[in-house]
């Protein structure tokens, strides 16, 4: 995909048409919310769409509020919940962290995309995806005006108005998930309409749903399938893969508990009286979110999708690696089989130095800042070697985390011969020791010492003191536990000039995804059969485990949990949280599932970072207390000042 070019760095006229647009949003912003008003007929627009390169840059302008997800200040999900917790206004400072603070407001609201404003970024960089929409309207106004640019192709107007369609889908499914029920800006309100027409309603949340996936529909047919974006400048556009994908996403949200039936919103009215939630469960809802994950499968697989395996090297890797390597390297390696939608225009180099930890006295602290720390509740999710939850294998005890053992020549891949560390790091499934790293756990990158073989590899030290200790006065880890899952195998080269990482495109979709998205919805409409097993199995079979059946026959103290809706609906739960763990998906499942309430008041702990020796720094202490309340939390408040510019529009319950 080509750089975007933002509206302002094309030609004069466009320039103008920004200052145009800039101008009337502080009017509104001054008097009243028209959130979605701009001009019509202004003559700079229509400059904009007299010619295709012109055009072409508007096409851009509308990509380029697509959230930055590969920036973790910029990604909701990483830092607003309980996966990832970071060293507190030093190394970075994150909005979405003072959420996970419990510090959210209505004045100013943090990760504020609603009118776009939030403190940690600069103008360009909230996501004003109103702004966005409102541009998405005024291309597909002027495109399908056949009589504007007259020098494209009617087979390119096609695909560019449902590109732009699918844009607009998806900025309206971003809001729905972190609003619920919303305003939907089909087409942009004329400057002098009446004023209850300007001061827009938000809809039920069922009409918000029918509307985006409707949108979705349309683009679907006009979008080019995968295997037709033959060049390195197309990747990352919106295909009829990544559509179907979205679609899936929007009807699996609407499916889940959150939105399905849900009570607690029964009271969320518009001033007329119109019920903004349907609290009556429609059990049909899962299948269709079952039937849009098998036509985005079919459509990935037809186009060449499949699991990322990592394809080997020339070292003499054994297969433990080899298989952690394809668990890392399916979000790593740039445009892998595994990749339904990467985002060009959001890419990893700062993402990957926060997270990556130094493995010598030599590595510098600035180059591998390290401060992204998952929690010790996040290190328990993980299953066990055996393929089922630390909690249920009935072959291992998992019953004091912090009892030590010391890693045998056996263990070696996984953990350094002869180090002691706790018995939680011990006997755990390929995912846990290829996504995350602990004092004494094992970091095989390209330049490991013994470059001919996976035999001596880098290794983590964490104890205060040590290359990855919490030493330093800004970067350092806070729980114990380092994210290895987002740092390129190929990763850091270190030089007397600093750091080098690899980047890759950030993928918002990936095949796993989609498999698991079908597994759920297809347990929950018709419980538990063959098809649910064999889709999580796809995912368990490359993650070096044996299926669920097996798994929990053979190692369960409850083996019969795979047999009930109930118990699989907890095993693909489950299994989401740990395959997609780290990427940010956590945050947003927790909310569907309506589970944020439980597990987002516990604590974050982690291990005694200002310990120096085993004793002292494997002890269990509590960085912070979270809060959660319910049910406000689940839904972001709208700001302030646009309740006061909009009467028409009514306050999330509990702000």
């Amino acid at each position: 995909m080509k750089p975007i070019e933002v509206i302002n760095r094309s030609t004069k006229s466009i320039k103008m048409m920004w200052m145009l647009l800039m101008a009337l949003w502080f009017f509104q912003s001054c008097s009243k919310d028209f959130l979605d008003v701009v001009p019509d007929d202004v003559a700079t627009i229509d400059n904009a769409f007299k010619l295709r390169n012109e055009a072409e840059k508007y096409l851009f302008t509308c990509y380029s509020y697509l959230p930055k997800d590969g920036n973790v200040v910029y990604n909701i999900g990483m830092l607003s919940g309980d996966e990832i917790w970071i060293p507190y206004q030093t190394s970075i400072y994150s909005d979405a962290f003072e959420i996970a603070r419990g510090n959210q407001r209505i004045t100013n609201p943090y990760m504020n995309v609603w009118d776009g404003t939030w403190s940690g970024g600069g103008p360009n960089d909230a996501y004003k995806l109103f702004v966005g929409i409102r541009h998405c309207n005024i291309f597909l106004k002027n495109l399908r005006d056949e009589s504007k640019v007259p020098d494209i192709e009617s087979s390119e107007r096609r695909r560019w108005i449902g590109e732009v369609e699918f844009l607009k889908a998806y900025y309206h499914y971003y809001l729905l998930r972190m609003y619920g029920p919303i305003p939907i800006t089909d087409k942009n309100i004329p400057i002098d309409a009446p004023e209850d027409e300007i001061n827009v309603r938000r809809q039920p949340v069922d009409d918000c749903v029918t509307y985006i996936s409707n949108l979705l529909d349309d683009a679907i047919e006009k979008l080019p399938e995968d295997n037709q974006l033959i060049t390195q400048t197309e990747a990352g556009r919106a295909t009829k893969t990544i559509a179907l994908s979205v679609k899936t996403k929007v009807l699996l949200m609407a499916a889940s508990p959150l939105f399905n039936g849900n009570s607690d919103f029964a009271t969320l009215k518009n001033n007329d009286g119109t019920p903004l939630f349907n609290t009556t469960y429609d059990q049909n809802k899962w299948k269709l979110a079952a039937d849009a994950a098998l036509a985005a499968i079919n459509s990935a697989e037809k186009n060449g999708k499949s699991l990322y395996v990592f394809p080997g090297t020339s070292f003499n890797l054994t297969p433990l690696t080899m298989t952690k390597l394809s668990i890392r390297q399916a979000v790593c390696e740039r445009w892998n089989s595994e990749i339904i939608w990467a985002n060009p225009n959001s890419t990893t180099w700062e993402l990957q130095r926060l997270s990556m930890a130094p493995l010598a006295v030599s590595h510098n602290h600035n180059d591998a800042r390290k401060i992204l720390s998952p929690p010790l509740k996040i290190a328990r999710t993980f299953y066990t070697k055996n393929g089922v939850p630390i909690n249920e294998d009935k072959t291992l005890d998992f019953s004091d985390d912090k009892k030590l053992r010391t890693a045998t020549h056996e263990e070696r891949f996984n953990i350094k011969e002869g180090f002691t560390t706790a018995q939680i790091n011990f006997d755990r499934e390929p995912r846990f020791y290829a996504d995350l790293c602990f004092d004494g756990g094992v970091w095989y990158k390209y330049d490991s010492p013994s470059q001919s073989d996976d035999g001596d590899v880098w290794y983590l030290q964490a104890k205060f003191g040590d290359p990855a200790g919490a030493s330093h006065a800004f970067h350092k880890n806070v729980t114990g536990y380092f994210v290895k899952k987002l740092v390129d195998w190929n990763e850091v080269t270190y030089s007397t000039g600093g750091a080098s990482y690899k980047e890759y495109p950030w993928p918002e979709i990936r095949l796993s995804d989609l498999y698991l998205m079908y597994a759920e919805a297809l347990n929950e409409a018709e419980g538990p059969s063959a098809t649910v097993y064999e889709y999580l199995d796809k995912i368990r079979e490359r993650a070096g485990l044996q299926g669920v059946k097996e798994s929990w026959a053979n190692y369960s103290v409850n083996p019969s949990k795979p047999d009930t809706q109930v118990g699989l609906r907890d095993i693909i739960h489950q299994e989401r949280l740990i395959e997609l763990a780290l990427e940010g998906k956590r945050f947003w499942d927790l909310r569907r599932w309506k589970k944020s309430a439980d597990v987002l008041n516990e604590p974050i702990t982690g291990w005694n970072i200002k310990g120096t020796d085993d004793y002292s720094y494997y002890q269990v202490r509590t960085v912070y207390q979270q809060t959660f309340v319910s049910p406000r939390d689940y839904f972001w408040p709208i700001p302030e000042n646009a309740m006061i510019q909009n009467p028409n529009l009514v306050q999330n319950l509990g702000w």
